[in-house]
């Protein structure tokens, strides 16, 4: 036997109805906090700095990423050119 139910509902309803906390004073604050950080990085080196501490492995993460995307870059200029 299965059962299936629908439950149409914002996520603020879910979240209320399940009982989890609402986070999004937080969130907000969390936002306007990198906003305003962001509006002070005046040249491309403050924006790299400011990316690499989000990364989750730091320099290591944003090498990879990097490496990552110029492989794709690589494969579709390949594709073009043929």
């Amino acid at each position: 036997m299965k059962i299936t139910v629908d439950c149409d509902c914002t996520p603020e309803e879910a979240r209320t109805f399940l009982g989890l906390p609402d986070v999004s004073p937080i969130h907000d604050k969390y936002v306007q906090t990198m906003l305003d950080t962001m509006d002070g990085s005046n040249s491309v080196e403050q924006m790299e700095k400011l990316f690499r501490s989000f990364s989750p492995m730091g320099d290591a993460g944003v090498r990879l990423f990097k490496q990552i995307m110029d492989m794709g870059m690589m494969g579709s200029s390949s594709k073009t050119d043929g």
